[in-house]
């Protein structure tokens, strides 16, 4: 795993700044998946934990994207959305052998699209979706706690893919 990561400027405006480390934190879970197989890509290594598997969790991080931004920010229709599933614990890490590379492309489809949605409201605008209390926050607040996900869930991606082949390192 040969890393090309560059954290953010470290003098940027707060949009800059904010973008730049999602997006490192991104790029760090995408890296995570370089050169796997599918069998090792769906294989479990945490017995308590059987769905998190290196494709588990780019399709939830994909879905967590979808959840904050496309539903809860702009108040978007959230059937579409395995998260939102009550017939199926965790639903939205289930990938049910969908190929690694379909998932990082979706995955990448929705970081895309996240960017877009942020880069066309103001930091201080808040969630329109009236079923989620979590609406109430900014998405200033939104994109924080997806830096928090997404780098909780790449630290994770380094545990599981250690566990799978050895293969380590930080950017």
């Amino acid at each position: 795993m040969t890393p090309s990561l560059e954290r953010p400027p470290f003098q940027a405006d707060e949009r800059t700044a904010i973008i730049g480390w999602l997006d490192l934190q991104r790029q760090i879970l995408r890296w995570k998946c370089e050169g796997l197989s599918e069998a090792d890509a769906h294989r479990s290594v945490i017995p308590t934990s059987p769905a998190m598997t290196m494709a588990g969790l780019v399709s939830h991080m994909r879905w967590v994207e979808h959840t904050w931004l496309d539903v809860v920010f702009l108040g978007g229709d959230k059937t579409r959305n395995p998260s939102f599933d009550e017939t199926q614990e965790d639903a939205e890490w289930r990938t049910d052998g969908v190929p690694l590379k379909q998932l990082l492309t979706e995955y990448e489809a929705q970081c895309v699209r996240s960017n877009a949605i942020v880069a066309a409201a103001s930091l201080d605008d808040t969630g329109r979706h009236p079923d989620f209390h979590s609406a109430k926050a900014s998405l200033r607040w939104m994109l924080l706690h997806l830096i928090e996900e997404t780098g909780r869930h790449a630290g994770h991606a380094d545990i599981v893919r250690e566990l799978l082949d050895g293969a380590k390192g930080y950017y």
